[in-house]
């Protein structure tokens, strides 16, 4: 039998993109992306059934915001939609790692691109 290499799906969203979650009220930029998922299996299974999702997919980093705080998101590409509010978000650690670009995006500073 001989080991099929499943392909390599592309990421929709990119590093610096304002997205927000499809049925929880919260946004973010996305600051690093697993093309799968790579989190605790405790994590995965702290989901409901209902609404969990697949692992297939690409899982995406956020510095999220709410109504309330900031902080730190793991969503599945599914779940995810771009933001084009072009409102800036107000979480406390994107100055660190980016500077704010047109649109409503972020640009990664030069010092933390590879």
């Amino acid at each position: 039998m001989v080991n099929a290499v499943k392909p390599m799906r592309e990421a929709k969203f990119q590093i610096g993109q304002v997205v927000k979650h499809r049925f929880f009220p919260f946004r973010g930029v996305i600051f690093d992306v697993d093309p799968e998922f790579d989190n605790s299996e405790e994590w995965y299974q702290s989901i409901p059934e209902e609404v969990r999702p697949r692992k297939d997919q690409p899982y995406y980093h956020l510095f999220a915001e709410n109504e309330r705080t900031h902080y730190i998101a793991y969503v599945s590409e599914q779940n995810l939609e771009p933001d084009e509010s072009e409102t800036p978000v107000s979480h406390p650690d994107i100055g660190q790692m980016f500077d704010r670009a047109d649109a409503g995006q972020y640009r990664l500073k030069m010092e933390m691109r590879n």
